[in-house]
């Protein structure tokens, strides 16, 4: 019998919880905090892939549920899609302490189940949610573009090379730079107007 994506998916959520070798695994249960494999449909064509869970998602276990998310889903309606339609994880699955960047380790201890699940699913866009998770990308597919600014990529449609085929990576700021300034609220809505456009020739 195969074994379904979400089953695979399921398998590596199971696998999250149990992580003790985590550093973060003892701030997670200190706090009565969830880990945050992510959400969404595992056949999605769209993935999107934020840095780590703040304290609402690690409250929640789900992805993307504060502010930050309330304007995510509103970017997504903007563009005619809904949580159900894509695929929304983190590079890590745990909160940092105090919402602090996840660290070199902390990155490469999660950095295998964020692949497994890109393997899983075989998005053909990923939309990377700041600067963390776009150098994460950049290395992942060796892209030329590493090294490189989020100031100056944001909003550009680059190529990759996936194990199961040609990959769009779509670079977009994170969420939370968005919800005190119109201007960058502007940018993040146009820059997501690049991925719908993407999504459409995808379909």
């Amino acid at each position: 019998m195969e074994i379904t994506r979400q089953a695979k998916l399921d398998a590596i959520a199971y696998s999250l919880q149990d992580l003790t070798t985590s550093p973060l695994y003892d701030y997670r249960t200190e706090h009565k905090y969830k880990v945050v494999p992510g959400e969404g449909n595992a056949y999605a064509k769209i993935m999107l892939i934020g840095e780590a869970p703040g304290e609402w998602e690690a409250k929640s276990g789900r992805p993307f549920v504060g502010a930050s998310g309330r304007l995510l889903d509103s970017l997504l309606e903007s563009i005619g899609l809904t949580r159900t339609d894509v695929f929304i994880t983190n590079v890590v699955k745990d909160r940092p302490p105090d919402n602090r960047a996840p660290s070199v380790a902390e990155i490469k201890l999660y950095a295998p189940f964020l692949r497994q699940q890109i393997d899983i699913i075989q998005p053909r866009i990923i939309a990377t949610l700041g600067r963390f998770a776009m150098e994460f990308l950049f290395d992942f597919f060796s892209m030329p573009e590493k090294g490189q600014k989020i100031s100056k990529l944001h909003g550009s449609r680059l190529e990759a090379q996936a194990s199961y085929g040609k990959v769009i990576v779509v670079p977009l700021y994170h969420p939370a730079v968005a919800l005190y300034t119109s201007e960058q609220r502007e940018t993040l809505a146009a820059d997501f107007q690049v991925l719908r456009q993407a999504a459409e020739e995808a379909a």
